[in-house]
């Protein structure tokens, strides 16, 4: 859902080099060197700081808390139920952020939510998507492990790329290229099980949702970007509100093929816990960070966040679930970090 925000270039203008060579030549005589520089560059500074880190706890926390949520190595909840309250806060959140512009704006034809069938038909099919996505989300961990998680679910990078190349008609630079294959080769070694005769960590079942689960975000998130270029003036937060509405009501439907019986049993809210909670508000607020981040930072910001968040969950598994931090998942995260990077070097030089 969150794809569509992302922007090539900083909103702001500029990057963080530039910042970087703002600051040079200023001495650093203590707290006076920091007087020097102008207030809007201190205020631009302080936003990348605080959306880089929140990306970072937000994208590390993800896959722990959902794998901390279980019980007996079950879900003693209703995930479907779980996925509905997340849809519903980011719709919640997306009409709070609408309401702010409408009382310092006031309401245009770009920001009002009414709208007509042909603009709004079109995101019945990215919702769907999204929904089997995020659903399979949680049944992956049956198979691997969160840091695995974490690692695999860079594959999406892959799918966007290929799916951009036929979808949009977008040329792949050839450093993006060798980073796919520096991301397959990264994702396999990380894998790699040495204790026992079983070659990879990460059984078949796991690989296929994980590929799957790729897939339809890259599917999704591309289909979404061009709904978004039909338009481009349309205010996002408008975009979002009718997105997460079909969420919704997918997510509904849902709740009444697989848990209907359960959830009029046992209750709505049965099997929820603080941790339950803290995962839903974490799934609502991680995108909403995806989009601060391309807005007030850059894009070799979010590589940093995704690559720094492959080893704070590894080490946050260690204390909390007992995971083995072997070389070749440390040597493959590095590997997969290194592609991220290229990658991204690679769109920039496109």
């Amino acid at each position: 859902m969150e794809y569509r925000k992302i922007k090539d270039e900083d909103d702001d203008g500029g990057t963080v080099s530039d910042d970087i060579e703002n600051l040079k030549g200023k001495g650093f005589p203590g707290v006076a060197a920091v007087s020097n520089v102008p207030p809007r560059e201190q205020v631009k500074w302080k936003r990348k700081t605080i959306v880089t880190l929140a990306l970072t706890f937000l994208t590390s926390s993800q896959a722990i808390l959902i794998v901390w949520s279980k019980r007996a190595g079950k879900y003693e909840y209703s995930v479907t139920t779980a996925n509905f309250l997340v849809e519903t806060l980011k719709c919640a959140l997306s009409l709070a952020a609408l309401a702010r512009i409408w009382k310092s704006e006031g309401v245009t034809e770009d920001n009002r939510l009414s709208t007509t069938l042909d603009e709004v038909i079109v995101y019945p099919i990215p919702a769907l998507l999204y929904l089997v996505k995020n659903l399979l989300q949680y049944y992956i961990f049956a198979y691997v492990d969160a840091p695995g998680y974490q690692i695999l679910k860079n594959l999406n990078i892959i799918s966007t790329g290929v799916l951009y190349r036929i979808i949009l008609k977008k040329k792949l630079s050839e450093i993006q290229w060798a980073a796919f294959i520096l991301l397959c080769a990264g994702c396999t070694t990380a894998q790699l099980n040495s204790r026992s005769d079983q070659v990879l960590q990460t059984p078949l079942p796991g690989w296929i949702m994980a590929i799957v689960m790729a897939l339809l975000s890259g599917f999704a998130g591309v289909y979404t970007e061009a709904i978004i270029k039909k338009r481009p003036s349309r205010n996002i937060n408008v975009q979002n509100f009718w997105l997460y509405i079909f969420g919704m009501a997918f997510n509904v439907v849902a709740i009444l093929v697989q848990d209907f019986d359960a959830v009029m049993n046992k209750g709505f809210f049965h099997g929820y816990s603080i941790i339950t909670t803290l995962m839903i508000l974490n799934h609502a607020l991680s995108g909403i960070a995806v989009s601060m981040v391309m807005k007030y930072a850059d894009n070799i910001v979010k590589v940093y966040s995704t690559s720094v968040a492959m080893l704070l969950t590894a080490v946050v598994s260690v204390f909390l679930f007992g995971f083995n931090l072997t070389l070749a998942f440390f040597l493959g995260a590095i590997v997969v970090s290194v592609s991220v990077y290229l990658h991204s070097a690679g769109k920039q030089q496109r």
